[in-house]
């Protein structure tokens, strides 16, 4: 992995893996359309003599296999993971996760390249019947757009690995917190209680049972299993990895971590029934033994993550006016 390419650079998820690779010493190629990215979070790579930021998006097929010449492995990680309003724009979906997938793969055989790491979600297990669940379970009916776009996405993935012999890392991802988090639950409560102090809208009951990774955890498990090339002898030139921590709390549980952490009592008024939304899922728990076989651990608790995020959005509040 010497010149790598990665999409949604500009992203939460996407510019902290940029950074990490830059501090490794390798040379990258950040492709972003900016449709939700942030220029500021770019702004360190930006100044490395190794990191060249192109603007494109991945429906732009010629200008994605020109951008991505030269290059040796892949991360792919611009998605649309908008899952409470999916209903409103299922093409958004499928355009800007799968058809973007099948675009991203294309590009990579026009270029010879052979290694990719895309990040999934585990969405695709939609309403689970084993918690905490493992990579091999079946796939059930689809909940939301958003899941059925990743299952998509997965199968050319690892077709793609199949046909044409690519190095494949599947990560499925519990919901991300950290700097530079932009989108979720810590973004909506914090964005509530800064507007109103005194009490907070709560999607559901707040009974819904969640699990969370923190931002750098998370790259370090991809990094571990991408280094040492396990998906070299797997079957199919396949790994599939869930990336979660071995807890999980409720909706109510984050809404104390970040209440105490802001030295507030709000008063929490509830919607009702136990989800959020269309398409969420009131327990998501992953079976994280396949990448804990490994060596890799997580080292931050869901609290202590709930929490740096809060810290970081505190000092960050410039994001809420950049995400309107």
């Amino acid at each position: 992995m010497q010149k790598v390419f990665v999409t949604g650079a500009a992203g939460f998820i996407g510019s902290n893996v940029v950074d990490r690779l830059l501090a490794d010493g390798r040379v990258v190629v950040g492709w972003d359309n900016f449709s939700t990215g942030q220029q500021p979070f770019l702004a360190g790579a930006l100044t490395q003599p190794g990191f060249a930021l192109i603007r494109g998006d991945n429906l732009d097929v010629p200008a994605l296999t020109a951008a991505m010449r030269g290059c040796d492995f892949v991360f792919h990680l611009a998605a649309n993971a908008d899952v409470q309003y999916g209903p409103r724009n299922p093409r958004r979906d499928i355009d800007q996760n799968t058809n973007a997938t099948f675009h991203v793969l294309e590009a990579m055989r026009a270029n010879d390249i052979k290694r990719i790491a895309f990040s999934s979600t585990g969405a695709v297990y939609g309403e689970a019947s084993v918690i905490p669940t493992p990579e091999n379970e079946p796939f059930p009916i689809q909940t939301s757009l958003y899941g059925a776009s990743k299952v998509a996405s997965e199968g050319f993935v690892s077709a793609y690995g199949e046909a044409f012999g690519f190095e494949s890392y599947i990560f499925r991802f519990v919901s991300i917190l950290g700097e530079r988090y932009t989108h979720g639950h810590v973004f909506d409560f914090y964005k509530q209680l800064i507007e109103h102090p005194g009490w907070l809208r709560v999607l559901g009951d707040g009974s819904q049972r969640k699990s969370y990774l923190y931002v750098q955890d998370c790259i370090d498990a991809m990094m571990h299993v991408i280094e040492s090339g396990t998906a070299i002898g797997a079957k199919h030139h396949t790994k599939i990895y869930n990336l979660g921590t071995p807890e999980y709390v409720q909706v109510n549980d984050s809404i104390r971590f970040i209440s105490e952490a802001l030295g507030l009592s709000p008063e929490l008024r509830y919607t009702g029934g136990d989800r959020g939304w269309i398409g969420d899922n009131p327990f998501v728990f992953l079976d994280t033994a396949e990448i804990r076989a490994t060596g890799w651990r997580a080292k931050l608790t869901i609290e202590q993550g709930i929490v740096k995020t809060l810290r970081w959005l505190e000092a960050n509040r410039w994001v809420f006016e950049a995400r309107k």
